[in-house]
This record gives structure tokens, sequence and C-alpha cells, in this order.
């Protein structure tokens, strides 16, 4: 049988495949799956810029993917894996999803509501909490992401030189 860390890795690679959808277009490389009964249900990946909308982030497109394959809001026997710790707005949809468990790549000091910032997902006030485990393939996720913002970095420079 199969190791919780070798499952987590699995999927965790899933949404790793979801974040470099995303690097393809141009978007921040973060990415997401949702898993019921060791299937995936949901997918998502970053599209704020490609689709204009402050609410195309990765978590919400796969909750909103996983909410139909459902066919129900409640999402309560789904793990989520997303490459970066949830902002906010994910967090709280996590929780409003009722999703139990949620497993991140790699943490964000500067947004995160993992328990960074603020730890949303596992907030004993709110009526649901979810139990997380962090830094799942964290060296992975943070390379993709490092190397985005070194190449726009490097892009930028460019541009305002020529």
């Amino acid at each position: 049988m199969a190791s919780v860390t070798s499952i987590q890795e699995k999927y965790m690679r899933e949404a790793l495949k979801q974040a470099r959808k995303a690097y393809s277009l141009g978007e921040v490389p973060i990415g997401c799956v949702i898993v019921h009964q060791g299937r995936i249900i949901g997918r998502g990946y970053n599209r704020r810029n490609t689709d204009k909308s402050t609410l195309a982030h990765a978590e919400i497109t796969a909750i909103r993917k996983a909410s139909k394959v459902i066919g129900d809001w409640r999402l309560e026997e789904c793990t989520l894996y997303v490459t970066l710790e949830p902002c906010q707005m994910c967090a709280g949809a996590i929780i409003q999803a009722r999703i139990p468990e949620v497993v991140i790549g790699c943490m964000n000091p500067k947004a995160g509501c993992g328990g960074s910032v603020l730890n949303i997902l596992e907030m004993p006030r709110f009526n649901h909490q979810a139990a997380v485990t962090r830094g799942i393939l964290a060296q992975e996720c943070s390379d993709l992401l490092k190397l985005f913002f070194t190449q726009l970095r490097e892009r930028n420079r460019r541009d305002k030189k020529g």
C-alpha cells in the first residue's frame, strides 16, 4: 500500500501540471486539484490576467468543477492540493465548501492564509476547519514560482530599455 506522503506527492505533481499551464499563459504558476475517493474531480490553474477576473484563482476554478461533478456545493469528502498557500479569498472558499483536508506545496509569507499571514483554514471560531499538511514538494512548487518571477523581472527590464 502506498504511503500517505507518496499519495500526497502524486496529487501535488498533478497540481504542478496545472501550475505549468498557468506558466505557459504567462500567469503566476499556481495549480490545484481536488481529489474524491482517489479520483481527481476538479482541476484549476491561475488565469487572472487571461480571464481579466479577480476570481480566476486555481482553487476557485477547481472548487467550481468539483462541485459540478459531486452535484453539491459541499465537498465534504475531498482533499484539495494546491501548489501555493491559499489567499484569503481561496481559504474562505475552501472553508465554505466544507473541504476537510488541504495539502499545500509552498507557503506564501506575504499573502498566505493557511498559516503565514492568517490561518483561515484552521481557525477554531469558524463552524468548519480543514486539516492542513504543508510542504509537500515545496521546493518544486517554489522553484517554479521563482523561475516565473525571475523571468518576469527580466522581461520588464528589457521592456523598459527597449
